[in-house]
This record gives C-alpha cells, sequence and structure tokens, in this order.
C-alpha cells in the first residue's frame, strides 16, 4: 500500500469559534457539544492563532454554532489575516447585513476569504423553514448581499425528508434566479441531534434513491455545478462508477479494499468551541488536548489517535466480519470513521448503513437494485 507522507503540521484547521446560535436546527450535528461547553475568550483564540501561523498552516475554516454571533469576529479574522492564513465561514446567514458586507471589505479581510458558505434547504420559507425554523427570508438577503458585493459565496443544501421535493426549485432559486455558480449537497446523518429525531430528518431507502436520480438529472442541466462530497448525489456518481469499472471487467479501484475512506487524517485537524483538539468535528468525542495547554503540533504528529486513525487505511476489509465475503469489497473504502463511531462506538469497522451491499439490499426490497447482479458474482442480494 502507498505510505502517505504526514507533515510537519496540517495545512488545514476547522475551528468551531462558538457554541452560540441563534437557530435550532432540526438536524443539527452539532448540537451536543453547545450546551455543555463554554466559548473562549478572544484572547485566546488570537494566542492559537499566532500558533498556527508559526506552524505555517494555511488555511482556516470557521465555524459554530453561528460564527456571525461573535462580536470579536472581525478582530479574529484580522488576525488569521495578520499570521498570514486564508480562511472560509460557514454560516446560516441570517446575520449578514449591509454593515457585515461592509465590515468584511476592510483590510485584507476579502483577499484572504476563500468563501463564505451559506445553509439554505428549501426554495421557500414553507420548505426550508421546517427544518431550518424561522431561517429563509434572512438567509436568502444574505445570501444576496455577499453575491451582490461579489464575494466568493456557496450554499450548502442538506437533503432530507422536508425538501426532498423541492429539489428542482432550489437548484432554479440558487443557480437561475440568485446566479451562484455552483452549490454542494449532503444529507442528513445519524448524529448530533439527527440521532435522537432520526425518524424525522433521515432519508428512506425510497428518499434517498429519489434524490439520486432528481440531482443526477440535475447535475447534467447544470452541467456539473451541483457539488457533493457525501450524501445522493456522492453516492450516485460512485455507483456509476462502480458500475462503469465492473462493466469494463475490473474487479475494483485503486485504492479501494481498506478502511481508507477519510483522507482528512492526514491534512487537517479541528477544534471545539471550548479549545479542545479533536480530529474533526465529526469525532468530537475523540479529545487529543488543549489549545495553550497542550502541543499543537506534537498532537498533530505524535498523538496515539491520530496514529491509530492514519493506520485504518492498511486495515483490509477482507479482514472485517460482514465485508469478507462481499463481491464489491474492492470498490469500497469503509465509509467515514465520524459516522462509524457514532453508529457502532468502535472506529475500525465500515459504516454499516452505507456500505454499498447494505444500500443493494435496500433497493433490491424495493425491486429497485443499484448494481446488475449478474455481473456482480457473490452479492448476497
Amino acid at each position: 500500500m502507498r505510505s502517505i507522507q504526514v507533515m510537519s503540521s496540517p495545512q488545514h484547521v476547522d475551528i468551531a469559534i462558538t457554541g452560540n446560535c441563534n437557530l435550532a436546527c432540526e438536524y443539527c450535528f452539532y448540537a451536543d457539544e453547545m450546551p455543555s461547553r463554554g466559548d473562549l475568550p478572544t484572547e485566546r483564540w488570537l494566542a492559537f492563532f499566532e500558533e498556527l501561523g508559526r506552524l505555517k498552516v494555511m488555511n482556516v475554516t470557521l465555524t459554530g454554532g453561528e460564527v456571525f454571533t461573535r462580536s470579536d469576529l472581525f478582530e479574529l479574522l484580522d488576525s488569521l489575516v495578520a499570521n498570514r492564513m486564508r480562511y472560509s465561514i460557514l454560516s446560516n446567514g441570517t446575520l449578514i447585513s449591509e454593515k457585515t458586507v461592509k465590515q468584511l471589505e476592510l483590510g485584507k479581510r476579502r483577499s484572504r476569504l476563500d468563501y463564505i458558505q451559506i445553509s439554505i434547504d428549501g426554495s421557500t420559507a414553507a420548505v426550508n423553514d421546517r427544518s431550518r425554523p424561522e431561517s429563509f427570508a434572512r438567509a436568502v438577503q444574505g445570501l444576496r448581499l455577499l453575491k451582490e458585493a461579489e464575494f466568493p459565496v456557496t450554499v450548502r443544501v442538506t437533503i432530507n425528508p422536508n425538501n426532498i421535493d423541492d429539489l428542482g426549485n432550489i437548484a432554479r432559486l440558487l443557480l437561475d434566479e440568485i446566479g451562484l455558480p455552483s452549490f454542494s449537497t449532503n444529507e442528513t446523518y445519524p448524529c448530533g441531534a439527527t440521532g435522537r429525531t432520526e425518524s424525522s430528518v433521515m432519508l428512506s431507502a425510497s428518499q434517498r434513491e429519489q434524490a439520486m436520480q432528481t440531482l443526477t438529472e440535475l447535475d447534467v442541466k447544470y452541467k456539473g455545478r451541483i457539488t457533493a462530497q457525501a450524501g445522493p448525489l456522492a453516492l450516485a456518481r460512485e455507483i456509476k462508477k462502480i458500475e462503469s469499472a465492473i462493466a469494463a471487467g475490473q474487479c475494483g479501484l485503486p485504492g479501494r479494499g481498506t478502511l481508507s475512506t477519510c483522507g482528512g487524517v492526514w491534512n487537517k485537524l479541528a477544534i471545539l468551541h471550548d479549545g479542545t483538539i479533536v480530529p474533526c468535528h465529526n469525532l468530537s468525542t475523540l479529545r487529543l488536548g488543549v489549545i495553550g495547554s497542550d502541543d499543537f503540533q506534537k498532537i498533530w504528529l505524535e498523538h496515539p489517535q491520530m496514529q491509530s486513525l492514519r493506520k485504518r487505511q492498511e486495515i483490509p476489509l477482507s479482514d472485517l466480519d460482514g465485508c469478507r465475503d462481499c463481491a464489491l469489497i474492492n470498490f469500497c473504502t469503509g465509509g467515514c470513521p465520524g459516522l462509524t463511531l457514532f453508529l457502532t462506538g468502535e472506529l475500525n469497522v465500515p459504516v454499516p448503513k452505507n456500505c454499498f451491499r447494505f444500500l443493494q439490499d435496500e433497493s433490491i426490497g424495493q425491486n429497485r437494485p443499484l448494481f446488475n447482479k449478474e455481473t456482480i458474482s457473490g452479492d448476497k442480494a
């Protein structure tokens, strides 16, 4: 297996700078962390940004909670700039005003900004506000203000049962009416608040298939302007890639067949809003240390948990129960370790609900197989 070289410091750091949020979204993955932790004061973040600058970290993503609830946000942005880092912001968009836009124009704040991502889950308030309460009008207004000021801005749409029939209208709003160059998609997952409300916010098998079909058609219509790293569109693309490989007589794809899904452990770390260092925000229970108290670089290079996560790529799926007899094993990478840990309490196992064979069985139960059984010998379906 190809060995990946660990850089002296992470290229990217995801930072939840606050646990405060002015919304209470039904599927929030970070909800469990918010009430039990306090926000760090300004000086603690400024000192940490100086440390990141010394380590030559390249990019920071600021998230929350809601980033724009912090009164010292622009002081924090100026510190990132002064320490030679680029930054991105993830926001619900509801607190972005004309004054906000003017503040973002000052100094080098704009020139160091990669993008601002706004969360919108519907083409109307009636759809969006079912899962993101009382946010649609304000989020769209914030999005328009940023777009009109020519800031790099995008939107994340989280697919859920509330908006499954609205995807075409969402695409028209964002791409045709507002004129975004693109937007990204994901789906609700069973973690955080979602773990407590799974029945109402998780996609069923038929809904996921509907979303896969609809988004694939929209992706063709809009010539690749809809993106996805996970969720229905990413899954549809992955299945198409596998089907094409099988049709060409291939028995697998390069780099597959091990627990190798997560590439983040090779280039990034994350910080919770109380300063706790974690591998990523989806692995918030794996606490590695605290900023200002523990050596950030040493954690990155030497912490046993980081080394263990990196070694996952060396674990063959053929060694794991439930995988070794699967004909799709050499097309698979095991899925997100954060979701695996949440669902199973373990790290070195595949994601139960994301494996191709599970999805195959799920779809066959509705007489709609994902893969051609005649070309995949050995599939238990």
